[in-house]
């Protein structure tokens, strides 16, 4: 499972919000206008009780939110990228976020979910990656920057 194969430049969004909230409904609702979501609600509400249970900002200004639910036919990831300040996102290592990677996928694939996680987290240690994200001027330099993973 390679990280490139659940990406789509209709889910490549550059945020402009002041919270993690809205952040967190800006990629939700780009989820749901791409027709990724059988029930925006019920994923809305996994995804603030995962942040609930635990900040998912992860560090090195990131944060990947992310859940698993019954009715989903296959993963996806949407990249926000926010362009003015950082997020407080109560993330590990207290800085703010200005990437969001969310995750969303069947509960029932657990293997490939650990896969992705696992490529999307190696990948994010990459300080040029996250350097260039940040700078990217389109959708597809967000997605040609991710074509080797």
């Amino acid at each position: 499972m390679r990280i490139f194969r659940s990406l789509d430049m209709q889910l490549v969004s550059f945020l402009d919000v002041n919270t993690r909230d809205e952040a967190i409904d800006a990629l939700i609702d780009l989820l749901d206008k791409a027709g990724k979501l059988p029930d925006k609600a019920v994923f809305r509400q996994a995804i603030f009780h995962r942040e609930k249970l635990v900040s998912t900002g992860i560090g090195m200004g990131v944060a990947v939110p992310h859940a698993k639910l019954k009715n989903f036919p296959d993963f996806f990831i949407a990249i926000g990228i926010q362009r003015k300040k950082g997020l407080d996102w109560n993330a590990l290592d207290t800085a703010p976020v200005r990437i969001v990677f969310m995750i969303g996928g069947p509960e029932d694939k657990q293997s490939e979910y650990l896969q992705i996680l696992s490529q999307l987290t190696s990948a994010i240690k990459n300080m040029d990656l996250r350097k260039a994200l940040l700078k990217a001027a389109s959708k597809e330099q967000v997605l040609g920057l991710f074509s080797e993973f």
